[in-house]
């Protein structure tokens, strides 16, 4: 339910500042960029989900609990933080590991630390992206200063 009430506000906010364009030419362009967003991105999630839904029912549920599940204690997140820069691909695939992980019997702890430490530290975007753009030192730097983050992530997840 708070999926509809927040998808329902967000394009109520959007359909307003449609509106508040100041010309005719400009909601066409945003119009125009909002189809053409649509048609990139839903193959890709489609393809995600039906990924995950695959995957999940690949993965074998007795030994994602006993590595990710509950029971598997720190061994778990720490598991799932060594895995996520290790995911290839985008966000598509790596939310889609996550949601199978959690339907096999992954702990949502586990799954939270997964997807922090892929949102950091992937190896495709720093190797693709980071370390091109933004040079060595910096990437290091910045590698370095985010290495607790998933690990604090994780701390604050188990205390919720």
């Amino acid at each position: 339910m708070n999926i509809l009430i927040g998808t329902i506000l967000i394009g109520a906010a959007a359909l307003l500042l449609w509106w508040r364009l100041p010309n005719q030419e400009w909601r066409r362009a945003s119009y125009r960029a909002s189809v053409d967003t649509f048609l990139f991105t839903a193959p890709r999630v489609l393809v995600a989900l039906l990924g995950a839904g695959f995957f999940a029912e690949l993965l074998p549920e007795d030994k994602v609990r006993a590595l990710l599940g509950e029971d598997a204690g720190i061994a778990a997140i720490l598991l799932a933080i060594a895995l996520g820069p290790l995911t290839p691909g985008g966000a598509f695939v790596s939310f889609a590991i996550g949601a199978a992980a959690i339907k096999a019997g992954a702990s949502p702890v586990a799954t939270i630390a997964y997807i922090t430490s892929w949102s950091l530290f992937s190896m495709t975007k720093i190797f693709a992206y980071e370390l091109s753009f933004m040079g060595r030192q910096a990437t290091l730097t910045r590698i370095m200063i985010s290495l607790p983050v998933p690990f604090v992530i994780a701390a604050l997840a188990q205390a919720l």
